[in-house]
């Protein structure tokens, strides 16, 4: 899951929500990360939609997240990689529902 396009990176400590695409809340400037443990690494298209971010602690990443999108704005697909490099690859429906394989 790729993207040509340049990201904005924006810098947070956590995100909310149980529905994908999660949203990342609580912004740090980028000079607050240098002293802290545990951050989310946001990206962002041109439309401010959260297209992807990585949960990054002691520096290295634990979890991240891709994310694509319909032409109507809902969430197309989801790419999650955890901890172990697993990834998980979930689809949807222009109408938001979950298509299963």
């Amino acid at each position: 899951m790729s993207d040509n396009a340049p990201a904005q990176r924006r810098y947070f400590t956590t995100y909310t929500g149980v529905k994908l695409p999660f949203k990342l809340v609580n912004a740090l400037d980028a000079g607050e990360v240098e002293n802290r443990n545990t951050y989310f690494l946001g990206y962002f298209d041109a439309e401010e939609r959260l297209t992807g971010f990585d949960k990054l602690v002691y520096g290295e990443i634990e979890l991240a997240h891709r994310y694509v999108y319909h032409a109507n704005g809902a969430l197309q697909q989801a790419e999650i990689t955890d901890i172990d490099g697993e990834i998980s690859l979930l689809n949807y429906a222009e109408d938001g529902s979950q298509i299963t394989s």
